[in-house]
């Protein structure tokens, strides 16, 4: 027998009753986004691979060990997305909105591939919303990507879930000179380091700083802290955005082991935490790049941003419940019209009052069926209420007005009086 056809291990189906959810908080995303004037940029999936080894680091783990990369029918060597930023980088380059000086404010909402071990919450395809802010190069726009993302938890219920973490890695030049002291102390205790992080000595010695082995962890602790070899600027910039965030009222922690896993960053760099998640604890991080657009061939252009995993803050709403009760219902008034006279009147009906009301979530009954399957049917969509056309309400020019969901009777209502009828009792439903 052929075996029979499945998706990608990690890469995943995203299912009907699934998808409410997802769309309910990109909307919510995507609406914050307006209200702080940013606008979506929309980048290809595929890039070549050129730009990701230029960007990300061709030492990172990513580069090295994560990235799906294929030769295309011309012999060029093309990538599937592993992040979003280098993406957009390229993009402004390429049709050069950020020259000039020119600030811009953008966002993007799309599937990233990774070759990763796939785990609840980490994926081979996985979805991101990210923010790029180019030419603005304070603190007060550090501040304000985190000010939106804790207005976002708010708005979603799950402020007291997540909790936020801070460091500066400095400039290029400072940062180079604490990676100097860390490889140094290193060095001198090689033999009590873990198999990954003895290679990331040797080709990418901070991310040591980011392992999960206890052991090399209690070698840590004595280790050099990058705040002691800050450059005046970057810490200058680092007061700046905690007292931003003080004003605000958003508490924070400084965690002098975040370092990100990306080569471009510098100064700022965040991540939002939770422990609701088990081992995947980040849910949204970013930070400044100042370099980076330089480093792709550019002008010199400061940049800052963020990304989001939908799948994991999509994961924590349901894990902490807060799924509104509205998105888990996807019909609010189910038609029912027995007869094909009743069943060309009540699709006029269902127009009409469509014209009048066009955000009411209204499903007429196809496939006809008895007075019993129609009602099993509209039971089943989680619909509100039924309206019920027959041959008396067809004589009568009415609709019977039932309640699916509560207490009441069934009503007689005016074909012309119905819209105006729905308003009031699906509000108040």
């Amino acid at each position: 027998m052929s075996k029979s056809l499945q998706a990608i291990r990690g890469m995943n189906d995203i299912l009907p009753e699934q998808t409410p959810l997802w769309r309910y908080f990109e909307g919510t995303v995507a609406r914050l986004l307006d209200n702080y004037g940013y606008k979506q940029i929309r980048m290809p999936i595929v890039e070549f691979t050129e730009l990701f080894k230029r960007s990300i680091g061709e030492v990172t783990d990513i580069v090295e060990k994560e990235m799906y990369t294929f030769e295309d029918r011309n012999g060029d060597s093309l990538t599937l997305r592993p992040e979003g930023t280098a993406a957009c980088v390229r993009a402004v380059l390429e049709h050069g909105i950020t020259g000039g000086g020119q600030v811009q404010k953008l966002w993007y909402i799309g599937p990233m591939f990774r070759h990763e071990r796939p785990q609840k919450g980490r994926y081979r395809q996985f979805h991101q919303i990210g923010l790029e802010v180019f030419n603005l190069d304070g603190p007060d726009i550090d501040a304000e990507l985190i000010i939106m993302t804790w207005r976002l938890w708010g708005e979603l219920g799950i402020r007291d879930a997540v909790k936020l973490e801070l460091n500066s890695l400095g400039t290029s030049e400072s940062r180079g000179r604490y990676r100097e002291a860390l490889v140094e102390y290193l060095s001198a205790h090689h033999d009590k380091l873990d198999e990954d992080s003895q290679r990331r000595l040797k080709t990418n010695p901070l991310r040591v700083l980011d392992t999960k082995n206890a052991d090399t962890q209690a070698v840590l602790v004595d280790a050099p802290k990058m705040a002691d070899y800050l450059d005046d600027e970057s810490r200058a910039h680092f007061e700046g955005l905690k007292a931003r965030l003080d004003a605000v009222g958003i508490p924070y922690v400084l965690n002098p082991k975040l370092v990100r896993g990306l080569d471009y960053y510098s100064k700022t760099v965040f991540e939002w935490v939770t422990d609701k998640l088990g081992a995947q604890g980040t849910v949204c991080a970013g930070g400044r790049y100042d370099g980076l657009v330089e480093q792709m061939g550019g002008k010199p252009t400061t940049g800052v941003g963020f990304a989001m995993g939908i799948e994991r803050l999509v994961l924590m709403l349901e894990t902490l419940e807060q799924i509104p009760e509205e998105i888990s219902r996807q019909v609010d008034v189910y038609l029912c019209a027995f007869g094909e006279e009743a069943e060309l009147a009540g699709l006029a009906l269902a127009e009409r009052v469509r014209d009048q009301l066009p955000n009411l979530r209204l499903q007429v009954n196809a496939g006809a069926g008895s007075f019993k399957s129609q009602f099993k049917k509209a039971d089943k969509s989680g619909a509100l209420y039924a309206l019920i056309l027959g041959d008396d309400e067809m004589a009568q020019q009415a609709v019977g007005f039932k309640p699916l969901r509560g207490q009441g009777e069934q009503q007689s209502i005016a074909w012309d009086a119905l819209a105006a009828h729905l308003a009031t009792c699906v509000v108040q439903g």
